[in-house]
């Protein structure tokens, strides 16, 4: 994934700057004063882990997406869906690359048997950087779907029933 990134052409503002953590992104600056409109005074910060709840949250909305993430990501999102007051992971199976303006989106899922890829995609595409650009503001230059595994209708994520061999 790639990102462009406007910091390279701007030059620095003068003034006292602050120190972000790398996994928030400022997305509008503002300038301080009285006689500044209130919609400019300020600056708004966007977490990484923002775009990453947005993001899972639309490809979810999308029918035909059974679970998210890889194998090994949804074995631990199973263990910890099971103890005691742990919650589930929003934004399992969803990296981020953030800019100052724009992001990019890795999306891993498993899909239902029977469900056209292409179209699932698609749709899991266009209702991502719908989200993300609605609620966010950042424009997504693109998004990346991976197609893990293939839920079947015969599949249980319950341990299947076993008779003893000995009495």
């Amino acid at each position: 994934m790639s990102v462009q990134s406007a910091a390279a052409t701007t030059p620095a503002p003068a003034g006292p700057t602050t120190k972000q953590s790398p996994a928030t992104t400022t997305l509008a600056g503002g300038a301080a004063g009285a006689d500044e409109p209130a919609a400019a005074r300020g600056r708004t910060s966007i977490a990484d882990v923002v775009v990453v709840k947005v993001a899972g949250v639309a490809a979810r909305e999308i029918p035909g997406v059974h679970a998210m993430g890889g194998g090994l990501s949804r074995t631990i999102g199973a263990v910890r869906d099971r103890v005691p007051g742990g919650r589930s992971n929003v934004g399992r199976g969803v990296k981020v690359e953030v800019g100052e303006r724009q992001t990019a989106i890795d999306v891993d899922l498993v899909v239902e048997y029977g469900v056209p890829i292409a179209d699932l995609a698609r749709d899991v595409r266009e209702n991502v950087i719908d989200a993300v650009e609605r609620i966010t503001g950042l424009e997504v230059v693109e998004v990346n779907v991976t197609i893990n595994d293939v839920h079947l209708p015969d599949d249980e994520d319950s341990a299947p029933e076993t008779t003893s061999r000995v009495a």
